[in-house]
């Protein structure tokens, strides 16, 4: 099987749109880890007065997880799929959240302009046909020393951790989502984890896109190993200038 792209990863998102989040409700800590990484953000005052994308946002967890950590930040959630960004437009939400349907590499085309104080990217970049573009796209976008913060399913590289990965998911991801008629989806999300980037290959892309400061972050429970925050921001005027 080789992996969804583009088009047909869009329409198997919109698909799965209706059950997704009672398929991630039943992952341990799914909720708790994503608050965890927005706070890894390290923004000052609950965010207030800031600006924070919310790049490919689902149907709305990683927004919820924004909105929590930062209830004063003004937040704009983009994703590609209109199943996933009609189901998390239709929850209830604060004031200074708003939902855009764009691809992450289209930002400008839809609307969506900078400069943003932060950006925050779950379970993104193993999905996107380019994360170079992705991530050249989230500098461009980013202010002088905005901040970065991917939560992503980055294996460490060891075997035990890629074997906990696969063992979930044959176990119990894939058969309840075959139930439901999406396993084709599921089925990519396995293949795309084992076969994106290490979570310190992934940083050395992030330090290549001109990031600095990049930090890989462990998460606990069972996705140790498995799930990482990687953390970074973008240089001030000056040292772009200088450099």
């Amino acid at each position: 099987m080789t992996l969804l792209r583009d088009e047909e990863l869009a329409a198997a998102f919109d698909h799965a749109s209706r059950s997704y989040d009672t398929l991630v409700a039943a992952n341990p800590g799914y909720h708790g880890h994503l608050r965890r990484s927005a706070r890894r953000l390290g923004l000052p005052d609950g965010g207030a007065g800031l600006r924070v994308l919310d790049l490919g946002c689902g149907t709305g967890a990683s927004t919820a997880a924004l909105a929590a950590v930062l209830p004063g930040a003004r937040i704009t959630a983009v994703d590609a799929s209109a199943g996933m960004l009609e189901r998390a437009a239709g929850k209830p939400w604060r004031d200074g959240v708003t939902f855009v349907r764009a691809p992450a590499e289209r930002l400008a085309e839809a609307g969506v302009h900078g400069p943003f104080d932060a950006v925050f990217a779950a379970y993104l970049f193993r999905n996107v046909t380019d994360p170079d573009a992705v991530l050249s796209a989230v500098h461009e976008v980013l202010a002088p020393r905005g901040r970065l913060a991917v939560h992503e399913y980055t294996l460490s590289g060891r075997i035990a951790h890629r074997a906990v990965w696969t063992a979930v998911c044959r176990g119990f991801v894939l058969p309840v989502a075959t139930a439901l008629g999406d396993g084709d989806l599921y089925r990519h999300l396995w293949r795309s984890v084992v076969e994106f980037d290490t979570a310190d290959r992934f940083a050395a892309r992030v330090r290549s896109a001109g990031m600095r400061d990049v930090r890989v972050l462990p998460l606990p429970g069972w996705q140790t190993g498995i799930t990482h925050t990687v953390v970074a921001r973008r240089a001030d005027a000056v040292a772009e200038n200088a450099g």
